[in-house]
């Protein structure tokens, strides 16, 4: 075992270090445990159960696991590939990071576009109390009424920050052209060409949405490869908007919601700023994308 020098070296038995790794890296359900995953109290049994020890604290286990860099507790999300990293995936991967990064000309913008779904209203039973000196919280009530829920259309300006948001009762082809007119009637006309970034549903794409865009020709659509959400913008600002706005969710009905979410908007138009693609940045970006497409 190799300590920091100066640091003096942990003295665990040989056997006992070397078996609690070893379990430490395996899945709880191989070991014919039912456990989503260890802790050190398990371990600690789980050596028990295997004969290594007759009996052994969760403090030691805990010792053994730091100095072996182990946390078998914390998990991450991953996601097995459906598409190819191939160059078709790099070119398109380019394109979008050119949208965010080149200089614009006076007459385009470049919006990041989505949507937030099945945002409830949750009326509560009693109205959520604010919080009170001598460390009280806000106190919300527990029990709430179910009474729908309205879709965020919103698409943020990669240059300015500022949003475009509309909410609407569903999310089909019809709504979404209804946003894109929203844009056009507020986009001033001398920008000639809005590009708009969004993923590849098939309300974006559909054939009533085709059929407008044929006549709305200052609409350019550049959707972001399978599985790359983290590409669009608008996903930074939803996180702000979901902190700032849902973390506590009581409003009387979905008509409050509505005018709530677009009160949000406005007041964050009034401090709007973008988000900062530096070069940095696009070149960790640009440097996975090449590693996975090898």
């Amino acid at each position: 075992m190799i300590s920091p020098v100066g640091a003096p070296s942990p003295v665990f038995p040989p056997q006992l270090a070397a078996h609690v790794v070893k379990v430490a890296c395996e899945r709880p359900d191989d070991r014919g445990r039912s456990l989503s995953q260890w802790d050190c109290a398990e371990l600690g049994r789980q050596m028990v159960r295997d004969g290594i020890v007759d009996t052994v604290s969760s403090s030691t286990i805990g010792r053994i696991l730091k100095h072996h860099k182990l946390k078998p507790w914390r998990k991450h999300y991953w996601l097995t590939r459906k598409k190819p990293r191939d160059e078709a995936f790099r070119r398109a991967v380019e394109e979008i990071i050119d949208l965010y990064v080149r200089p614009l000309r006076p007459d385009e913008i470049v919006l990041s576009l989505d949507e937030k779904t099945s945002l409830q209203p949750r009326p509560r039973a009693t109205a959520t109390k604010a919080a009170l000196p001598g460390g009280k919280p806000n106190l919300v009530e527990h029990e709430y009424r179910r009474d729908g829920a309205l879709n965020l259309f919103a698409a943020f300006d990669t240059r300015t920050g500022e949003v475009h948001g509309q909410c609407y009762e569903r999310k089909r082809q019809k709504e979404f052209i209804q946003f894109l007119k929203h844009l056009d009637a507020q986009i001033p006309a001398a920008i000639h060409t809005i590009h708009i970034v969004c993923d590849n549903v098939s309300s974006h794409h559909g054939k009533e949405v085709r059929k407008w865009l044929k006549t709305h020709c200052r609409f350019r659509f550049h959707f972001t490869p399978v599985h790359c959400s983290w590409m669009n913008q608008v996903e930074q600002w939803f996180s702000i908007l979901q902190r700032k706005r849902f973390r506590i969710v009581d409003f009387a009905s979905k008509a409050e919601l509505n005018a709530k979410i677009l009160q949000f908007i406005d007041e964050w138009n009034e401090i709007a700023h973008p988000f900062n693609w530096s070069t940095k940045s696009v070149a960790k970006v640009m440097g996975d994308v090449k590693g996975q497409a090898a």
